[in-house]
């Protein structure tokens, strides 16, 4: 890895690239959010430097920096900004996971660990040995195991030298506003407060709405128009930016997908509502995803009554958790079903497909927890 910092990539650079690239209005928040980023980005590559300095000459060592919690609107470009950033920082001991993944992992990595003397610390051992920057995007506590988690793990982390950076839609002093035992959480909240900047990205536009809203979302007919219009909707929702994988992991199978970014993921029907999935794989993807599109949604009869059947799961879970879908249907939505169905499941999801286009629709907060197949918080 180089040390000269002139041949890096650092977020300033890559903003303005972004911008230039996709059509982004660079607004004055996000700008000023940038400033911060390239502000912290800098430290990092110093504290690395510095330390690859230190290591068999002293026994000092630098301090490590403090981390940014950025918090904001949906839509405003929060997560944006961090994946930009994270992909320009030279580290290899770096991490970029959805907050709800995380405490995912937590739960799983502690029943693991539960031989130990404290759990909790061993996994911070665990988590500081692989991780120096920990990204976590959509930062919130609703869950009280969850929030008695975090209070320790937080400040564990901390204490190992564990850099954070994170999103949120929630101010620090709203987390876990009205939880069960707050009082015991008001620790971590204050350990936040002192050991991240906090920066609020405070910004009226909502991008991925505006993205959204400037060509229809459902598209009919033509197969090559539409899919065009789907990926050139896909590459403005995401800046360009996409994976190179063709699947996904959910829960423990891997999913095909047409393309993937952070927060986007783009499937075709067959594979998506045509194979073996369940409601538990959906509300994996609804809660990992904010948008998701789907191509070649074909009549729904008799003859692909099990993909049918599929395709309401699939529905009921994303209206469910605010989902932003994007669609290409074979014909247009009154003729969606057969012609001799009529019941009210096929009325809900054309209910709800009519809806999920509606601008109050699109304005609804992404539900990446919360909603659960027996309507209760679990992880």
């Amino acid at each position: 890895m180089t040390s000269d910092t002139e041949t890096l990539i650092s977020p300033k650079a890559w903003y303005r690239a972004a911008c230039e690239r996709s059509g982004i209005v660079c607004d004055a928040p996000q700008l000023a959010a940038i400033e911060q980023l390239e502000i912290f980005w800098q430290q990092l590559v110093e504290f690395k430097q510095k330390r690859n300095q230190f290591l068999g000459r002293s026994l000092l060592r630098p301090d490590v920096p403090n981390g940014l919690y950025i918090w904001g609107g949906v839509g405003r470009g929060k997560t944006f900004l961090m994946d930009g950033f994270y992909e320009c920082l030279p580290y290899k001991r770096k991490r970029r996971i959805h907050f709800h993944h995380f405490m995912v992992e937590v739960h799983h990595e502690m029943k693991k660990l539960a031989h130990e003397r404290d759990p909790l610390m061993a996994l911070a051992d665990k988590i500081a040995h692989s991780t120096r920057l920990l990204c976590l995007d959509e930062f919130h506590v609703d869950d009280i195991a969850d929030a008695m988690i975090l209070g320790r793990l937080i400040g564990a982390l901390f204490e190992r030298g564990v850099v954070l950076l994170t999103t949120s839609n929630i101010e620090p002093e709203a987390l876990y506003l009205h939880g069960l035992q707050r009082q015991n959480f008001l620790s971590a909240i204050a350990l936040l407060k002192r050991e991240l900047k906090v920066l609020h990205l405070d910004s009226d536009t909502d991008y991925r709405l505006l993205q959204m809203e400037r060509n229809p979302l459902f598209m009919f007919g033509d197969a090559e128009e539409n899919e065009s219009q789907l990926a050139s909707l896909f590459g403005r929702l995401t800046a360009g930016a996409s994976a190179e994988d063709n699947s996904i992991q959910v829960r423990n199978i891997r999913m095909p997908v047409h393309r993937v970014a952070r927060e986007v993921v783009w499937f075709d029907f067959a594979e998506l509502c045509g194979g073996h999935h369940d409601q538990s794989d959906y509300l994996d993807v609804a809660h990992r995803f904010p948008t998701v599109l789907v191509s070649g949604i074909p009549r729904l009869s008799a003859e692909n009554g099990a993909a049918a059947r599929r395709f309401t799961w699939l529905i009921d879970v994303l209206y469910d958790n605010h989902v932003k879908l994007a669609a290409t249907f074979k014909v247009p939505l009154q003729e969606l079903y057969e012609a001799e169905r009529h019941d009210s499941e096929a009325q809900r999801i054309a209910s709800r497909l009519a809806e999920m286009q509606t601008r109050h629709y699109l304005e609804l907060p992404h539900r990446s927890r919360g909603t659960t197949l027996t309507g209760t918080d679990g992880v």
